[in-house]
């Protein structure tokens, strides 16, 4: 016999838990005590919301579900952002919330809420364990459901009483999640038939396509099939080097870049792992022209202007190699004028970072992507919070490696970026990662810098400063020719990052960039890097974006 809470935690060594992110509570303290006697690593955070973000983080760039444990009342609703986050984005991440006695559920009492009621809007699969004899199978399902595709959070409900129950159940086994074939073969052929008779067919990648698998058979079909390609600012790395001849760039929020043209010009247009959340069909399709081809583990989400002529719904990796050997081989991608003319006018706009000097002894954004594209590997992971610096980095920046340069998409978080380095860091030891946020952003979750500290996780946070909540502000200017609640005080960084025991640095000088980065790197600790960002060529991002629109 064994208490309830002890069976939980052998329920998630089955599931080959390595790290469980979260925050203790008496409602749940069970269970991290019967964590102690368990191998998996207990990573105590500053705030439940980080806790999921790096539960996120770990699921996305291992594709294991992440777990994060945290006790009732606010522990559980503090949970909210990260799990809506996290299924919007296709991250698995199983939530443990403690929760009052059964016989408390119908009263007013301390930490009482309905916690499956709660969780049920922004969660894959939300429920309650009402009897220690019904834990493993609520685990397994929860483990089941967040890896089931398209991926998300699960949560469980432990109330107290339950988890002090004694059970002689025992964990159900690591069930492998369902494989699905290739979409059906006459579908297939009818989507080679459509490509091969289009004038101008691109494929439009979205974030399930830089999953590993996929972005492999991806590499393949465009090695022996080239297509142009566009991407979504979560496909990054799906596009190696040596096919970057064929990519346009990335799109998204505001229709203003060379893929966006492309995409206006197609007549054929393959999704392959697209969610409409990522970039809105009503602003890339607007006019609704192309014939949409629609590749995906689920069947479309239909929009006025998301209407697929075809639906190709299973395996995305099987379904595409299904198709290659349909396709007609066409070799003249290069040569064809326009989009020669839109790749060039992309990475021409990459290479002028390379000379650019900010105004005012700051350092201009494109200038920052240049030094550290020079400075850096492609196997080195970057998380990038939200705000104009993810528009930069997510148009500018080019990743060749898949899910080593990542951002909220679906949601835009703010935040993100530095509980996501912690977890990226646990998860991957030797690799180095980098993590940027702008200073709005950055003391969303900044506490957590002592976790990074506590857990010996040396990775380099960039902080772009200019004292506002800049991409808010851009938009207020655009709709109403001035600006409202954006402007921010200012921080020491360099003092901010000694309090926690990390290092702090400045850059003032971008010609600086490769010596304070191996600096950064050769320490033992997180180090912090204080950007002062030149941002007055800003407004050019958001050049054509509709005022009325909002984003």
């Amino acid at each position: 016999m064994q208490t309830a809470a002890q069976l939980v935690v052998k329920c998630l060594e089955a599931h080959g838990v390595e790290f469980v992110f979260g925050i203790p509570g008496a409602k749940i303290d069970g269970v991290f005590n019967a964590l102690n006697d368990s191998s998996i690593r207990l990573i105590i955070c500053r705030h439940e919301q980080n806790a999921a973000f790096m539960a996120a983080a770990y699921g996305r760039l291992t594709g294991k579900p992440g777990v994060v444990l945290v006790t009732s009342g606010p522990g559980v609703a503090n949970l909210a952002t990260g799990l809506l986050t996290a299924t919007t984005e296709g991250d698995p991440l199983v939530a443990l919330g403690g929760s009052v006695s059964r016989s408390s559920h119908l009263r007013e009492a301390h930490q009482n809420v309905n916690n499956v009621e709660l969780m049920e809007p922004v969660t894959k699969s939300s429920t309650e364990v009402t009897s220690a004899e019904n834990i493993s199978e609520a685990i397994t399902n929860a483990f089941r459901a967040a890896s089931t595709l398209r991926r998300g959070a699960s949560f469980i409900s432990l109330p107290q009483d339950v988890l002090a129950e004694k059970t002689a159940v025992v964990p159900i086994k690591n069930i492998a999640s369902p494989m699905y074939g290739a979409a059906h073969s006459e579908l297939i052929i009818k989507a080679a038939k459509l490509i091969n008779a289009a004038k101008m067919p691109v494929f439009l990648l979205g974030q399930e396509a830089s999953r590993a698998e996929n972005a492999k058979v991806i590499r393949t079909l465009l090695h022996e099939k080239p297509f142009p390609v566009v991407g979504t600012f979560q496909a990054a790395g799906t596009i190696p080097r040596d096919l970057q001849y064929l990519f346009i760039g990335r799109v998204g929020l505001f229709k203003n870049q060379p893929g966006d043209v492309l995409l206006e010009q197609a007549d054929v247009v393959v999704t392959v792992g697209y969610n409409p959340v990522e970039y809105d069909p009503e602003i890339w399709n607007r006019r609704g022209k192309a014939t949409v081809i629609h590749l995906a583990y689920r069947a479309a989400d239909i929009h006025l202007t998301y209407q697929p002529e075809i639906e190709l719904i299973g395996e995305i990796a099987e379904t595409i190699k299904a198709l290659q050997p349909q396709l007609v081989k066409r070799t003249n991608i290069p040569e064809i004028p326009e989009i020669k003319r839109l790749h060039d006018a992309l990475f021409q706009q990459i290479e002028h970072g390379k000379s650019l000097q900010g105004k005012n002894g700051l350092i201009h954004p494109l200038r920052f992507i240049h030094e550290l594209r020079t400075a850096i590997d492609d196997e080195v992971i970057i998380m990038c919070d939200i705000g104009t610096v993810y528009m930069w980095m997510a148009r500018y920046f080019m990743s060749y490696e898949p899910r080593h340069l990542l951002f909220s998409n679906g949601q835009q978080t703010l935040g993100v970026a530095l509980p996501w380095a912690i977890a990226a860091k646990l998860a991957y030891p030797h690799k180095k990662i980098i993590s940027i946020s702008g200073d709005g952003g950055f003391l969303f979750s900044s506490m957590e810098l002592e976790t990074a500290v506590r857990e010996k996780c040396n990775f380099v946070h960039f902080v772009w400063t200019d004292g506002s909540y800049n991409m808010v502000l851009e938009q207020e200017v655009i709709k109403y020719k001035r600006k409202s609640g954006v402007e921010l005080g200012t921080i020491n960084l360099l003092d901010y990052a000694h309090a926690f025991g990390a290092k702090g640095f400045e850059l003032t000088k971008p010609e600086d960039f490769s010596e304070i980065l191996q600096e950064a790197f050769a320490q033992k600790c997180p180090v912090l890097i204080n950007v002062p960002i030149d941002y007055s060529e800003n407004p050019g991002l958001f050049i054509d974006a509709n005022p009325n629109s909002g984003n």
